[in-house]
């Protein structure tokens, strides 16, 4: 059996130890869409939604995501399709996972299937599985959001990623009229458009469920069951949203945190990388 002194390997011998990464940026393609791709290895996302579809596929490893309230994994080969308000999370399965991650807006998403379908703007599409694998348009998918990352010229870029778009909602969304209110709970309701209302107030349980006119115990479990998050994960959320928009107009993080009703930059910078997977000085570069 042959030994290795480990202090006779020449230094190039050596591999780095794997480093988490995220790359942000705003496509000027595609309206200023927002990209993203990372490599994790122990950072576990929050539950958190976006206003926007999030659409991505796994490079390598393993993630676990909670969604609708069901855990579901997610490796290469797979599509992970996010609809928009839809809560989920996000987390290593054994180790390092590295994934690619496109946000197109309602908006662009339906003028877009109008333009290359039948559909028209007043159909909404959306995901009736969030995690399905289709290796091949994932693959196809990871080679788009590689030429946009690398900057290998609009044509290429945009004939690229429009094909995987219209590809994925081709084969994998369904229409459904738009739906502007919901069958919740109506102390739910309330509730839910209290905090959109107040984001940036100090809001208390107590508070919230003499306004809407339901015992805590009830709005907890409500609130729960409709949309798989506690009030105070919500409310997060709702934070984090408002400061994304603020940082994409060029405010300072320091600014953001108080405006949107954090107690201090460091409590906003904690919370805004456990939703996103960056801190808010690298999303206002972007």
């Amino acid at each position: 059996m042959h030994t290795v002194c480990l202090d006779r390997v020449h230094p190039s011998a050596v591999l780095p130890a794997p480093r988490e990464a995220t790359a942000f940026w705003r496509d000027p393609h595609f309206g200023g869409m927002e990209c993203m791709s990372a490599t994790f290895i122990t950072h576990r996302f929050s539950p958190h939604a976006h206003e926007h579809f999030g659409l991505g596929a796994m490079e390598t490893g393993l993630k676990l995501a909670t969604i609708r309230g069901c855990k579901r994994v997610c490796g290469p080969g797979d599509l992970y399709l996010i609809n928009p308000e839809e809560v989920h999370d996000g987390s290593p399965v054994g180790g390092i996972y590295r994934y690619r991650m496109i946000y197109p807006s309602v908006a662009m998403v339906r003028g877009l299937l109008e333009e290359f379908s039948d559909c028209t703007k007043s159909d909404m599409p959306f995901f009736p599985e969030q995690i399905v694998c289709d290796p091949a348009l994932a693959n196809a998918f990871n080679h788009a959001h590689r030429l946009m990352q690398n900057r290998a010229g609009a044509l290429e870029e945009e004939e690229g990623m429009l094909g995987v778009l219209v590809a994925i909602f081709a084969r994998h969304s369904q229409l459904r009229p738009a739906v502007t209110k919901t069958d919740q709970d109506a102390a739910v309701a309330r509730a839910r458009d209290y905090l959109h209302a107040h984001f940036a107030d100090d809001v208390g349980l107590a508070q919230l469920a003499a306004i809407v006119g339901t015992s805590r115990a009830h709005l907890i479990r409500s609130f729960r069951a409709a949309f798989h998050i506690t009030p105070h994960a919500y409310l997060t959320s709702l934070r984090i949203r408002a400061a994304q928009k603020q940082l994409s107009e060029g405010h300072s993080p320091i600014e953001v945190a108080f405006a949107c009703g954090f107690a201090d930059q460091a409590h906003f910078t904690r919370n805004f990388k456990a939703r996103t997977g960056m801190t808010p000085a690298q999303f206002r570069r972007g």
